[in-house]
């Protein structure tokens, strides 16, 4: 086993602390070469150097504080519940509600201060508001979150951002009146907390009357739904029990979907390209709806209201090669403790394989190898010739393999690790074995529906225009590509950036496309996301389930009518309500079980 490194004893103790802060036993943190970003309970923080110099030491526990005073201070649900529909406005809104966090951390643990403090300087220095020049450069959730927490804490604005800071001070001060110091006083209770944020960005014009009073009336609802929820269960056990799980759960998964859905994508018509990312990428990354399975309507038909602007791109063209390789490095420090994985896959999908081709023997040859069975005739008539044999093998069906790759925002973090780590252990064992293997990747090129949006605003907004986003597919490996060549593109799955939003149907029928232009007698179509498809622009303007029936549809033709074989992996969601062949992994240790089994019964003979 491998000696343990200052850096591996360094993120245990990180790892340790965080879920000792968090009051949460499965938080897992991690490294990253990016800015520090969460999904779930997994946190990616700096990579200090192997020295572990004392400023990135202290950057990354701050970061990894962060993340660990979120988990424990802080209800999703609550947030989300209110949170307006102005994008602008919702990025003040979530950095209003990251300072009250933060501030109870460095108020009441006063061992975290520094780390926070280190965080908060470094996250300050990579944002716009240290190069501002006046007032329109200043981002103002950016300014108002260090304000607020100058309040909150006592803490010095950090010297990066005290200008551009000053820049808006008395603009918002103006505004706001006592409203900081009125967040002071509620800082313990989030609820009085949301409701007087909410009242600031009234107060700055970044949300409407109207807005703020209907969300007001939808909290007052909602809470009092909530009380009788939680009073049903003393004097209706035996009803709920009797209701069938599924039902239950789909109509749970709906409403929130619901909800949820109507806050993000209303109020986006003034949305622009969104390359940017920062709505996008900042807490508000799509969610899964992965909803019961409901019968489609006869007349659905799926449109898209433009391919201008859509792209087809090699990895190379994303990324210049010295940031390709530095990437691979990072993704390679994650495939540590799993060379021998590949080779014993191999060996074993290869002894598969091997298996179930068809044998035959010629008898009576005049040459090849001596029968043995046949001995004894030479034995009792001497005069007779030896009897040879000649083994006939049918040649095993040429493959393909396509691996296609959910490159989607809700793969941030560890799924995306582990489906980049997936591929390259698949690619290096099929082509062991003499397959040929393709790796495709599938986003958007931007959040909230890019230039295709703006060209359906331009078109003065026709109704149910369809798919409403600019796609990229990504050609991360050629069919007839060595791996060695290719190797270093799957690293680009880790840049910062390059995850936005999916549009499964449509990705799935470009890859089946591909594979249809193949000459191989098999060819097998693998499937790796986790779970359904998510576009706001598109889920704004269409009927909620667009995108998921146009991929059950697609997945329902691909099963029984193409030629291509189709099986899905899912990345710590199950994706069985799709696909009829599918498996699901939470960690890339199970590779050498459930998968390589999948691809070995999806070569048995037919």
């Amino acid at each position: 086993m491998a000696e343990e490194t200052p850096l591996d004893r360094f993120r245990l103790a990180l790892t340790g602390a965080t879920r000792a802060l968090g009051r949460d036993p499965e938080a897992d943190v991690s490294w990253s070469q990016d800015k520090p970003q969460d999904v779930g309970k997994s946190m990616r923080v700096p990579m200090p150097a192997r020295s572990l110099p004392a400023e990135q030491v202290r950057e990354a526990r701050g970061a990894a504080d962060s993340f660990a005073l979120k988990m424990r201070f802080h209800d999703d649900v609550m947030h989300r519940r209110n949170m307006p529909t102005e994008p602008k406005a919702r990025a003040c809104y979530d950095a209003i509600e990251r300072a009250r966090y933060e501030a109870l951390g460095e108020n009441n643990y006063t061992g975290i201060r520094d780390n926070l403090e280190s965080a908060i300087v470094s996250r300050t220095k990579s944002d716009p508001i240290s190069k501002a020049q006046n007032f329109e450069d200043v981002p103002l959730q950016t300014a108002i979150g260090l304000m607020l927490r100058e309040q909150l804490t006592g803490q010095p604005i950090p010297e990066a951002a005290r200008e551009g800071v000053e820049l808006v001070r008395e603009f918002v001060e103006s505004r706001t009146g006592d409203d900081f110091e009125r967040l002071t006083q509620s800082l313990d209770d989030q609820k009085a907390f949301q409701s007087l944020s909410l009242d600031l960005l009234k107060h700055l014009d970044l949300v409407k009357q109207e807005e703020d009073d209907n969300s007001g009336e939808q909290d007052e609802g909602e809470e009092e739904s909530g009380d009788e929820e939680q009073e049903q269960p003393d004097d209706q056990d035996d009803s709920a029990d009797e209701l069938p799980s599924q039902d239950v759960s789909g109509e749970s998964s709906e409403s929130e979907d619901g909800s949820e859905s109507d806050q993000e994508n209303s109020g986006e018509d003034d949305v622009g390209d969104g390359e940017g990312g920062d709505e996008g990428e900042d807490g508000v990354l799509p969610m899964r709806a992965n909803r019961p399975w409901t019968m489609d309507p006869d007349t659905f038909e799926y449109t898209s209201f433009t391919t201008e602007f859509d792209e087809v791109v090699e990895a190379t063209e994303l990324c210049d090669p010295e940031e390709l390789q530095r990437l691979r490095a990072y993704l390679d420090s994650q495939l540590t403790g799993l060379q021998g994985v590949v080779t014993r896959l191999a060996n074993r999908l290869q002894r598969r394989l091997m298996a179930q081709q068809n044998r035959a023997w010629d008898f009576d040859q005049e040459e090849g190898l001596l029968d043995a069975a046949r001995l004894a005739r030479v034995i009792v008539s001497p005069g007779s010739s030896l009897s040879y044999k000649v083994e006939q093998d049918q040649e095993f069906k040429d493959t393909v393999v396509t691996l296609l790759i959910d490159n989607s925002g809700s793969m941030r973090g560890r799924p995306i690790s582990i489906a980049a780590i997936s591929a390259d252990i698949m690619a290096r064992t099929l082509e062991r074995c003499g397959v040929k293997v393709e790796i495709l990747g599938f986003t958007t090129r931007a959040w909230k529906g890019g230039q295709s949006r703006e060209k359906w605003l331009n078109s003065g907004k026709p109704a149910t225009p369809g798919r409403l986003n600019d796609l990229r597919h990504i050609i991360y490996k050629k069919a007839d590509e060595p791996m060695r060549r290719a190797r270093k593109n799957l690293g680009l799955m880790m840049r910062e950036g390059l995850l936005k939003e999916n549009i499964d149907g449509e990705a799935l029928l470009w890859a089946h496309e591909r594979m249809l232009s193949r000459s191989e007698d098999r060819r097998i179509l693998m499937v790796i996301s986790d779970g359904a498809p998510v576009d706001d622009s598109t889920l704004s303007v269409n009927n909620a389930g667009y995108l998921e029936t146009h991929l059950r549809k697609v997945i329902d033709w691909i099963e029984n009518k193409s030629p291509i074989q189709l099986v899905a992996i899912g990345i710590g969601h199950d994706v069985t309500r799709y696909y009829k062949r599918a498996v699901t992994i939470m960690d890339v240790e199970q590779l050498g079980g459930t998968i390589i089994e999948q691809l070995a019964d999806l070569f048995e003979v037919e």
